[in-house]
């Protein structure tokens, strides 16, 4: 790779620690009332929700809420484990098992 390539990659790395880490030196400094705090703790579970409902339950961007949908169908049961042990471990083998044997019958 060529000097500039190498260039932009760094000038990049560098652009991306700064836009992290001045949030972090700012927000260290202030106190945040209980109320955000406590609305700043359901952000990274919507994010989450907002990332893997689609996928759940849409396919080809239409809604697609039938036995034919095999991400739903495994969502069931990864589902129903995460709330039972709220293990990640035990959800990401139920949901990894559920895929594996859904695509294996059909």
């Amino acid at each position: 790779m060529g000097k500039t390539v190498w260039a932009i990659i760094l000038g990049i790395a560098a652009l991306n620690y700064l836009f992290r880490v001045t949030p972090l030196l700012l927000l260290s400094r202030i106190r945040i009332p209980p109320l955000w705090a406590r609305w700043l703790g359901y952000v990274p579970a919507a994010v989450l929700a907002a990332l893997v409902a689609p996928e759940i339950f849409l396919a080809g961007g239409k809604p697609a809420l039938t036995l034919e949908n095999k991400n739903l169908l495994a969502a069931i049961p990864t589902f129903l484990v995460a709330v039972k042990t709220r293990s990640l471990l035990f959800t990401l083998l139920v949901g990894v098992t559920s895929m594996i044997l859904l695509n294996a019958l059909g």
